[in-house]
């Protein structure tokens, strides 16, 4: 029997930073993983798990530019994007010989209404704005916004994922032999209320959504795939270095909330304790090497970096 590789595909790695959002610069970035996907199913099961930064505060945008209806709920927004992120990459996929069969399925993840996201939000989505920008954007949208880099990005709450609640279904696909492309953009996030399950107003970040669904899936390895090639120490600084080998100690400093790579630091850590199994983060372009151990960064239980 194949093993099980969960593939966590970044949103910006779908759509480089400062790129257009169009439909045909994504399909462009998504041929990437066709090569990917077709080196990877012939030694396991893969199931791919997207973001969709970009993209769904792109739909957020259009949304409220038409005056002429009540905006959509946030959650309702990010099931689009799952559908559209999914048939996209399912067609470039099922385009490509050598690949199993693909399905997309519509996943809905379970979170804590009490989580204290909800409170502090902090999971950057839609395009990247001039710094300047950003007073007369609050005052037009009622957004809040951070610093991302050079720029601001609207940010909103995004709950730590309890459970994926298609996850049989998952199991029974890949057991049937598909790649599964699920849990996108890290899920719709509900939360149970009297027997049944809510929407909520957030968007659940795909890396810990990927180590969740790993783990319950008993996968032997967690593939984060992002628009950085490794994880760096001293990152901006002249001292900067990639980190080829770590343990989940080596990575504990980079797991903060704020910044790209702290959602992929605790994703990565989580994983490798509750399994014992390796987890790799680094570039779209790297990935086999990466897994090779030649790119990216290897992330692995103490008595393996030795």
């Amino acid at each position: 029997m194949k093993k099980t590789i969960v593939i966590a595909l970044g949103g910006n790695a779908l759509l480089a930073r400062g790129e257009a959002l169009s439909a045909e610069n994504q399909y462009r970035n998504i041929a990437q993983i066709a090569d990917v996907v077709a080196s990877l199913s012939q030694e396991y099961q893969v199931v791919i798990v997207h973001g969709n930064g970009p993209q769904v505060g792109l739909l957020a945008l259009q949304n409220q530019a038409y005056s002429d209806s009540p905006a959509w709920p946030l959650d309702v927004l990010v099931a689009e994007t799952q559908g559209m992120l999914g048939y996209m990459i399912a067609q470039v996929l099922g385009s490509r010989a050598g690949i199993p069969p693909v399905v997309t399925l519509l996943t809905r993840v379970e979170v804590d209404a009490a989580d204290p996201a909800f409170r502090q939000p902090g999971k950057y989505i839609g395009p990247v704005w001039a710094a300047e920008e950003q007073s007369a954007l609050e005052a037009r949208y009622g957004w809040q916004m951070k610093k991302d880099g050079d720029y601001v990005r609207r940010v909103v709450p995004s709950p730590r994922p309890q459970k994926i609640l298609e996850r049989q279904a998952i199991s029974q696909l890949l057991a049937d032999g598909n790649v599964v492309i699920c849990a996108g953009s890290g899920g719709t996030p509900v939360v149970e209320e009297n027997g049944s399950y809510q929407g909520m107003e957030a968007v659940v970040d795909k890396d810990p959504a990927a180590s969740v669904l790993a783990q319950s899936l008993q996968a032997e390895a967690l593939l984060i795939l992002t628009e950085a090639d490794a994880v760096y120490l001293d990152w901006g600084t002249p001292k900067a270095r990639a980190l080829r080998t770590a343990t989940v100690d080596d990575l504990r400093p980079l797991a903060m909330p704020d910044g790209a790579m702290g959602p992929k630091a605790e994703a990565a850590i989580q994983f490798v304790e509750m399994t014992g199994h390796p987890a790799y983060i680094g570039a779209l372009r790297d990935a086999p090497a990466i897994l090779r151990g030649e790119k990216g960064t290897l992330i692995a239980p103490a008595a393996v970096c030795v």
